[in-house]
Order: structure tokens, then sequence, then C-alpha cells
């Protein structure tokens, strides 16, 4: 029986060279020189820490992060800017965690879009990866095309297509 499965995950080697460049964009930019800018990558914990002296600088780091990342393959849902930045002395400390995994509510989302759309394929959930299965190739390609028409806010990859 035909069958694939649904994971989301970052690729590391990715994400350290997209640090790198951001490191290397934020050093050479005329409005970073002389002030205190930092960003690294956690890599056990998959935390990307961002420091500078003010909120808008911040967002200027935000920006030139996600637009690297993006550049470098790696999808803009999975990093999480959604939190605010903390002052830490004179400086403000970010952390943006990195969406590594398909938690065990977005799996059942991800089952719940699948078996409202009346597809004929079974949805199993399988610690962090779902595994859709199908008589036919063209259901498993129709699930493909409704996961990435659906906004589930998920850096999503299809992987183990067998038939």
């Amino acid at each position: 029986m035909p069958s694939f499965d649904i994971v989301s995950k970052t690729d590391a080697q990715a994400l350290d060279n997209t640090i790198n460049v951001v490191n290397k964009e934020l050093s050479n930019r005329f409005d970073f020189k002389g002030t205190h800018v930092n960003v690294e990558l956690n890599k056990k914990d998959m935390i990307i820490t961002l420091e500078a002296e003010g909120d808008m600088k911040i967002h200027q780091m935000e920006e030139v992060l996600l637009s690297r990342a993006m550049r470098q393959g790696i999808d803009a849902h999975a990093l999480d800017i959604s939190k605010e930045a903390r002052p830490s002395g004179k400086i403000l400390k970010k952390e943006v965690p990195v969406k590594n995994g398909i938690s065990r509510e977005d799996a059942k989302k991800i089952t719940k879009v699948i078996k409202d759309s009346g597809l004929k394929v079974q949805a199993q959930i399988m610690d962090d990866t779902v595994r859709i299965t199908g008589k036919k190739i063209d259901d498993l390609q129709a699930v493909i095309q409704l996961c990435k028409t659906n906004n589930l806010g998920l850096p999503l990859q299809y992987i183990n297509m067998k038939s």
C-alpha cells in the first residue's frame, strides 16, 4: 500500500550557515557599527539568541534573520519570533526557538484536516511524524496539496514516499 510521512525538521547545518551569514551581514552594516550586536545558536536546545542595544535593532535583526533563513531553504514558520525581547542590563535579549518536530496537538490538527477532506487515506500519528497510507498515489498527492494549501503554521516536509 502506498504511503509517506509528514515531518517537520529543520536542518541544523543550514541553520548554522544562516547564523554565520547573519553575523557577517550585521558586522558590515553601517547602522550596527560600534554597537553591541550578537546572534548565537544553541544547537542543543535549537534556540537562537539575539542581543542588541535597542528594540529597533532587535526588529532589524529579526528581519535579516528571516530573510537569510529563507534564502538558506529554512521555512519562515520554523522560527518563532513571537516572544518579546527582555532587558538584560543595557542590552535587550530575545530568544527565538526553532520548531523541530510535530507536537501531539499539531499532529491531531493535521489528521483532522485530512479526515475532514474526505480523501480515502488513513492518517497515523507516530511520535513526531504523521504517516499517511492509501490505495492510490493520486490520493497521497492530493493530501500533500491539501497540507500545502491549508495554513497549518508548521514547516512540513513529505518524506519516505513508497508505492
